[in-house]
């Protein structure tokens, strides 16, 4: 009788698992922090979880908590909730080389050639990684505090345009400003 009733309901969903399957979670740094009380002191973690589709989307969010495991369950939902879409040269790289800031961290990201491989430290690592880039070539200058390179990385990714926005915004084709780009390329070898 109850196989009955489920077939008339028709067959389970539970879009909500199908969702968190497609993407890829990092924890990028843990900070243990200490509230000195009378009874003497208490601990609190911070997490900070980078979260992508390896396909183009990536988001970051930072989670507190007074255990790591709920520290970073806050965090990898924030993450979700605030993913952006990146324009990637063939799935693969940027389409050009870019610069972030963000507090005293700046970073430069420079698109590569096929099989460069990820060359980034730490924190950017982890944001290309589950963004889905196969090759770029990242720099950071100044901080090294995880939380400023991780939003200084995603500031460059934010300034990442593609051909097709590009041509769409000054309302031309995508091959006259391919054209026009391979010209200026010419002009530069020859001088």
């Amino acid at each position: 009788m109850a196989d009955e009733e489920r077939k008339s309901r028709g067959p389970r969903r539970e879009p909500r698992e199908e969702r968190d399957n497609e993407f890829v979670d990092r924890l990028v740094h843990i900070n243990r922090v200490a509230k000195v009380v009378k009874g003497g002191r208490r601990f609190g973690f911070a997490a900070l979880v980078v979260v992508g589709d390896q396909k183009g989307r990536v988001g970051f969010g930072h989670g507190k908590a007074r255990e790591v495991p709920e520290a970073i369950r806050k965090a990898t939902e924030a993450a979700k909730r605030g993913l952006v879409r990146v324009p990637l040269r063939e799935g693969r790289t940027l389409h050009h080389d870019v610069v972030g800031r963000h507090g005293a961290g700046r970073v430069t990201l420079r698109s590569a050639p096929a099989g460069t491989g990820i060359i980034a430290g730490g924190p950017m690592r982890a944001v290309f990684e589950t963004l889905g880039m196969h090759d770029v070539v990242a720099k950071s200058q100044g901080s090294s505090n995880p939380y400023n390179m991780v939003r200084a990385t995603f500031d460059a990714l934010k300034h990442e345009d593609s051909p097709r926005s590009v041509a769409a915004r000054r309302s031309i084709k995508v091959s006259t400003l391919q054209s026009r780009r391979v010209g200026v390329d010419a002009d530069a070898v020859d001088a």
